[in-house]
């Protein structure tokens, strides 16, 4: 009985085998140069957020008719950065002396505290270029979000030995004296504390700690003086009000003068921690704009 006919498919060509090895060869090279290279987390982020938006049904582009520019939250997308500027502001050395705000144009740092400068002075304290060591090892190292640096004055004029012109000079250079600091003093103790990474090409400090990434804004003392007029009404009604009373007969002229001198002690109190607030600067880490 003859043997059946083998019904097996041809075998592969003998240049199918070396195809396949090249391939494999290949795609090893370039496994090898990608963990070698070193990601731009701008640029990362930038790739991220376009892919997401496309696999969303939002195309982006003019001639598509999408969105051409889609902007991210900073804190609110990024747990790390969030709980990390959470642990700062529950740190009992520095309780009270950070608030943070989320916005329409992104999230707003207030930094503020008695000693943050000297007085009419720009000059950051010991405790202030601490407080944004820690704060901007944060915000620049894990992000590549530009950031507004607004600088303030209390309302009472600058002293005519003073090298500021007025207290908008004073306030920007309070601004600038901080991007200067960031950009400047603490990137070079970065450098030092991080050289092995920048070294090896893990970490570019260069373009985390680029200066264009910030911009200093003086707000002078218009924002103060706002809210100084609002305290003195508040204060002129309670006189006006104890004044309509005291008429009535309802007390005395000592009893008017005692609660007079209270609620101007009261007024004078306001008015100085006012000015406490105001010895502050705010960072706003604008939303990230990803075209």
């Amino acid at each position: 009985m003859g043997k059946d006919k083998c019904n097996c498919p041809p075998p592969a060509p003998v240049w199918l085998t070396t195809f396949s090895d090249l391939n494999n060869l290949l795609t090893t090279m370039f496994i090898a140069l990608f963990s070698m290279a070193t990601i731009s987390p701008g640029k990362f982020q930038q790739a991220a957020s376009s892919l997401a938006s496309a696999f969303n049904g939002q195309p982006m582009g003019v001639l598509v008719g999408g969105k051409t520019i889609s902007e991210e939250p900073l804190i609110t997308s990024n747990p790390g950065v969030k709980e990390n500027l959470l642990k700062i502001q529950m740190d009992e050395n520095f309780k009270g002396m950070i608030t943070i705000e989320e916005t329409d144009r992104g999230t707003i740092i207030h930094i503020k505290d008695y000693a943050f400068f000297e007085t009419g002075s720009a000059q950051l304290t010991k405790k202030a270029k601490e407080l944004l060591y820690l704060i901007s090892t944060i915000i620049l190292e894990h992000t590549s979000n530009d950031i507004e640096v607004y600088g303030y004055t209390d309302e009472r004029p600058v002293l005519s030995t003073s090298i500021y012109p007025s207290n908008w000079h004073l306030s920007n250079a309070r601004a600038a004296s901080v991007a200067y600091f960031i950009t400047g003093e603490l990137k070079d103790r970065r450098l030092v504390e991080l050289v092995g990474q920048i070294k090896s090409g893990q970490f570019d400090i260069n373009y985390f700690y680029e200066p264009t990434r910030f911009f200093p804004i003086g707000r002078g003392d218009a924002d103060i003086l706002k809210e100084m007029d609002e305290l003195k009404v508040a204060n002129d009604n309670l006189r006006d009000i104890l004044s309509l009373d005291f008429q009535k007969g309802s007390m005395t002229a000592q009893e008017l003068k005692d609660k007079l001198a209270s609620i101007d002690k009261e007024y004078e109190s306001a008015k100085e921690k006012l000015r406490e607030d105001y010895r502050r600067v705010d960072l706003l880490i604008l939303r990230q704009r990803v075209r």
